[in-house]
């Protein structure tokens, strides 16, 4: 055969090679024909947005991390590759030789990787070997306000996503846009250079500014700590706020989780106890019910009642505490004293209907709509399901169930002139374009500021003239108001279980804190007086 013949013969198959593997891409496969084979997507991730206290001290920022890549099509020598690798990275030789797959172009090792292992990876100068540049969250001051930053974990993608608390609530602000590089390639991955070359920036996620003080918080937590130490508490939570506009200063609950190894802690740690829990408040709900009867007029701050012994409400005895009884006593006495029967007297004299409009327009059984994940809003009965001794229990603080920043919030509507409003955890919210600030939000007008005048000077007395005696700097007001309830369990209360409770305020003519203090299930609960001088102490 002459050498012509050779070449056309050539020729020919490769032409009808060529023709057949048209037929099968553009008649048996057209699918498999498209740009989708040749352009090559790849995320450019932003960086989350940071979070600061109300001053400006970080409480989450990033930290660059590195994600190591291997091209395994580059390596020589696979077994000395992967055993330098785990000399570093420690993750066994038989998870690094299923990870690096020969028919791939490129394969994730590790993410996470911090710049002292990429370093000495760099400098074993194994070929193939790259990084990407990535963001961990870091909390500077680990678990100060764990339930209220909540934490960043992964999702089923491997993305970073916010969980919980401010991570979780704002995690569209925080997260930012993605950015996108598209790029036209070869067959065998290599870029085509006259061809599609296409790159979308990110955009970085928003800056937040809490309402949050990180010394206050730092003191509140250490002393939460202390007082479940010292009265064996099962759990407790302090929440403390500038009446005037509610903007939380500090919020701590314990127990709680460690931010940077959530992964070792159950569902059940990580919600918010001060948003997710209800609890009977007890004593510390009286003075609502107290302002309810004195904005109606129902009743007179110059008043007294008859205390002569216990009461019989539908087959029911209601009693005092401590069930000991001074006969004529004034309308702040039954506040001082903490009368429950003191306290029934009010109700009848507000009335049913008028009691119960005030415990909605108070907020019970609604949202509060704290911008943080997990918010309960309880339940307000209907008024059809309520019997007469519901009407009078409700005003000595049981039967109803609340959240610990319902109670925050109605009270220092109660001492702020009457003014429900929308607690904030956010002062302002910041990108690279625009600076917006967060202003109070008013959610009703509750009592006037008459009213809220003469329940700030009952709360006073009470402090004053109280069962427990308070030990507070000379020359220095403060008003408040103690509770305990009993827990309902399985349809009966448990005498043995319960939850002590304060709620007090200062400076007492123009307050600009208040805090509310919660020690559940204490196995000292019968040393009332000293639990409540350490729930004032917070103060």
């Amino acid at each position: 055969m002459t050498k012509q013949k050779i070449l056309f013969l050539v020729f020919l198959l490769s032409f009808i090679a060529i023709g057949v593997k048209l037929l099968y891409l553009q008649i048996l496969h057209p699918s498999r024909l498209s740009n989708s084979n040749y352009l090559r997507t790849k995320k450019i991730f932003p960086e989350r947005g940071k979070i600061y206290d109300r001053t400006g001290l970080p409480l989450a920022v990033n930290k660059t991390v590195y994600t190591a890549f291997i091209e395994p099509k580059k390596i020589k020598d696979t077994e000395e590759v992967i055993e330098k690798l785990d000399s570093v990275l420690q993750l066994g030789e038989a998870t690094l030789e299923a990870k690096i797959d020969e028919t791939k172009d490129w394969v994730a090792i590790k993410s996470g990787i911090d710049e002292e292992k990429k370093t000495a990876l760099s400098k074993m100068r194994i070929e193939g070997l790259g990084f990407e540049d990535a963001f961990h969250r870091y909390y500077p001051e680990s678990s100060l306000a764990a339930h209220l930053l909540g934490f960043v974990g992964k999702n089923n993608e491997g993305e970073s996503v916010g969980y919980f608390g401010i991570e979780g609530f704002f995690q569209k602000d925080l997260a930012g846009l993605l950015g996108v590089l598209k790029s036209e390639r070869d067959l065998l991955g290599r870029p085509i250079l006259i061809g599609t070359q296409e790159k979308f920036d990110p955009e970085n996620g928003r800056d937040l500014y809490l309402t949050i003080d990180k010394s206050i918080q730092q003191i509140v937590k250490k002393k939460l700590q202390a007082g479940l130490e010292s009265y064996q508490a099962k759990e407790g939570c302090v929440i403390v706020a500038n009446p005037n506009n509610l903007e939380i200063l500090a919020l701590a609950c314990l127990p709680d989780f460690d931010v940077d190894r959530y992964y070792e802690f159950s569902e059940d740690y990580f919600k918010n106890p001060a948003v997710s829990n209800l609890y009977e408040p007890g004593s510390t709900f009286k003075p609502f019910i107290m302002a309810a009867a004195l904005e109606e007029k129902k009743v007179k701050p110059s008043g007294f009642y008859n205390e002569t012994g216990p009461v019989d409400i539908g087959g029911y005895t209601i009693k005092t505490w401590n069930n000991k009884y001074e006969d004529k006593i004034s309308l702040t006495r039954i506040l001082e004293k903490s009368s429950n029967v003191g306290m029934v007297y009010i109700g009848e004299k507000l009335g049913k209907d008028k009691l119960y409009e005030y415990l909605q327009k108070y907020g019970f059984g609604k949202l509060t709509e704290i911008e943080l994940q997990g918010e309960t809003a309880g339940t307000l009965r209907p008024k059809f399901q309520w019997y007469p001794i519901d009407y009078a229990t409700v005003t000595f603080g049981q039967g109803i169930a609340i959240s610990p920043v319902q109670m925050i919030r109605a009270f220092s509507a109660l001492i702020n002139g009457g003014t429900l409003y929308k607690p904030l955890v956010i002062s302002k919210i910041a990108s690279e374009k625009n600076v917006n600030e967060i202003p109070p939000t008013q959610q009703g007008q509750i009592i006037s500021v008459r009213t809220s005048h003469i329940i700030k000077k009952m709360l006073v007395s009470t402090v004053e003239n109280g069962e427990v005696k308070w030990a507070k700097p000379k020359g220095y007001e403060i008003g408040g108001k103690t509770g305990t309830a009993q827990i309902p369990i399985e349809g009966h209360y448990d005498p043995s279980k319960t939850i002590a409770s304060f709620v007090g305020f200062a400076p007492v003519n123009e307050p600009k804190f208040i805090a509310l203090v919660i020690l559940r299930e204490t196995k000292t609960s019968n040393d009332f007086i000293g639990i409540c001088k350490y729930c004032r102490k917070i103060l």
